[in-house]
């Protein structure tokens, strides 16, 4: 990894290598920064721009992969919490309607 400086920078270049890493936006400028001629000639925002772009998608399919995970694992707890309390009022000695498990085990008979 390389940080030599390139030698002819100019604010523009350093505003549109800025703009890529934006969050939300910045792989949009990135897309327009690669096709516009000018700008993709230019090499230090090709390279910010290739990177960011390649970052954000990363970033969309760890954030993607995660958010499931996360939702998932708040989905069992809050399952496992419903039937710690079912079960604590069974241990009362109360019945606790579940809606629509309730009524199927009785109407098939179960229960």
């Amino acid at each position: 990894m390389s940080q030599a400086p390139m030698s002819d920078l100019t604010s523009d270049d350093k505003l549109w290598a800025l703009l890529a890493y934006l969050p939300f936006v910045g792989w949009i400028i990135a897309i327009v920064a690669l096709l516009m001629e000018d700008k993709k000639a230019r090499p230090f925002i090709k390279f910010h721009s290739v990177q960011a772009l390649i970052l954000a998608i990363i970033n969309g399919i760890v954030a993607g992969v995660l958010s499931a995970v996360i939702i998932g694992i708040c989905t069992g707890l809050a399952g496992m919490a419903y039937m710690l309390y079912i079960g604590y009022k069974a241990y009362q000695g109360e019945t606790v309607t579940v809606p629509f498990v309730t009524d199927f085990i009785k109407k098939q008979g179960w229960a």
